[in-house]
């Protein structure tokens, strides 16, 4: 199943869920870090990665669920997608809280909010490995004329109405 929403041929949703995956695990190794060390800066590091995933995450997520949206009802992609959609809000929802209880105290972050942070990381682990899922064993977002001798994405739109290539085994 093809995405809904592509940007040069390729699923948008896809192209941008990289950056809040980096910047929220990165933002954990620095808080890793400001523990082991007591670097400070450590810890303001990581709450201007918490706060740069936390915008990228909410602007990967609109393309994700009009992806979703388009999913068979009844499917297990359905199913995968509302687990991996609905994880990922959660995921969010705990950097937000734990951002917001670092706020006036970023050097110093209080245990809570890096008992959130280190939370919304291991439950982005799996909701990581369900979309992976979703894209590499159930084929939501790949085109119908995916293979190993497909043409650019960038080639004339045209060639999309050619019948797929049979995948070989």
């Amino acid at each position: 199943m093809e995405s809904r929403v592509k940007l040069f041929g390729h699923p948008v949703h896809q192209m941008l869920i990289v950056f809040p995956l980096g910047l929220l695990a990165t933002s954990v190794v620095f808080d890793i870090i400001r523990l082991a060390s007591g670097a400070e800066y450590a810890a303001t590091v990581a709450y201007a990665l918490i706060a740069a995933g936390i915008v990228g995450g909410l602007l990967a997520a609109p393309f994700g669920l009009i992806d979703w949206i388009a999913i068979p009802s009844g499917t297990r992609a359905k199913r995968i997608g509302g687990f991996h959609g609905g994880g990922n809000v959660i995921v969010l929802a705990l950097f937000a809280i734990s951002l917001w209880l670092r706020s006036g105290l970023v050097q110093q972050p209080p245990t809570l909010a890096l008992v959130l942070s280190f939370g919304g990381a291991a439950l982005a682990v799996v909701t990581g490995w369900l979309g992976g899922e979703l894209v590499d064993r159930l084929g939501i977002g790949i085109s119908a004329n995916a293979h190993p001798d497909a043409p650019s994405s960038l080639h004339d739109a045209a060639d999309d109405h050619r019948p797929a290539r049979p995948r070989s085994a």
